[in-house]
């Protein structure tokens, strides 16, 4: 089996396929590059970047396998790769814990002003009666998206003291009690009760543009918003509106 590697995953990973197979790595190839070689290969790595779309696959005869390091895997026609057999799987469990972790960082990061203080100590302006923040303890998160990133940190909050909401149609009544989480029926019922909001769904259809203009004007103007998912899935006009306007307090 040959395998092309076309965006940088871990040393290890490299070494672990070598073992297995002929390997390739290949990275920062243009579309035309990737679509002039990719028929020698029966496997191909991609990351965020790359797109695989019908025109790559149409070029990919011998190909049987796309690997997504990562999650998401809105770059990756699938409709199109199961119509010519190829199977595409990713890695979800990968980096949950460090998303999770992540999304912490900045919700302490917007919750104390802590970037805005940063820029101004490094200009000399020590004023900081406008950059005091709020605490987390006793606030209410609002998540949406519940599955593995969201339930961590949804776990993790609740050692702040924080009251956990959230919003997630596709999670059992059974796993929001069992996280000690509260369950919005909508996003009309979550938005208006958070003083902190994070997003941690997969980019879909369903998803793209699901926080806008609309689910703005529904916020508390002290909210603070935290997206840890793909791009897309907050409008970011609204979101520039929204913060321009002061409906809310940060992003």
């Amino acid at each position: 089996m040959k395998i092309l590697v076309s965006e940088r995953i871990a040393d290890k990973g490299i070494e672990y396929l070598e073992e297995k197979a002929d390997v390739d790595v290949k990275l920062g190839l243009s579309k035309d590059e990737l679509n002039n070689i990719i028929k020698g290969y029966d496997a191909l790595i991609v990351r965020s970047t790359v797109f695989v779309d019908k025109g790559l696959l149409e070029n990919a005869p011998n190909l049987k396998v796309i690997g997504r390091a990562g999650n998401g895997t809105d770059n990756i026609d699938i409709k199109e790769a199961t119509k010519r057999g190829i199977i595409v799987v990713n890695t979800p469990d990968a980096n949950s814990i460090s998303a999770a972790e992540h999304t912490i960082g900045l919700l302490l990061s917007c919750a104390r002003n802590i970037p805005e203080a940063n820029i101004r100590i490094r200009k000399g302006d020590w004023r900081r009666n406008n950059l005091k923040g709020v605490e987390l303890n006793k606030k209410t998160i609002g998540i949406i998206g519940l599955g593995r990133i969201g339930s961590l940190v949804a776990s993790r909050l609740k050692s702040f003291q924080m009251r956990v909401i959230a919003y997630d149609p596709y999670i059992s009544d059974e796993k929001f009690k069992n996280l000690g989480v509260e369950k919005a029926e909508s996003l009309a019922e979550l938005l208006p009760q958070c003083d902190f909001i994070t997003v941690h769904t997969p980019k879909t259809s369903e998803t793209m543009g699901m926080i806008s203009f609309d689910q703005f004007k529904l916020m508390k103007k002290t909210a603070r918003v935290v997206n840890c998912a793909r791009g897309g899935i907050i409008d970011e006009k609204a979101l520039a509106w929204a913060l321009n306007e002061k409906r809310i307090e940060g992003a």
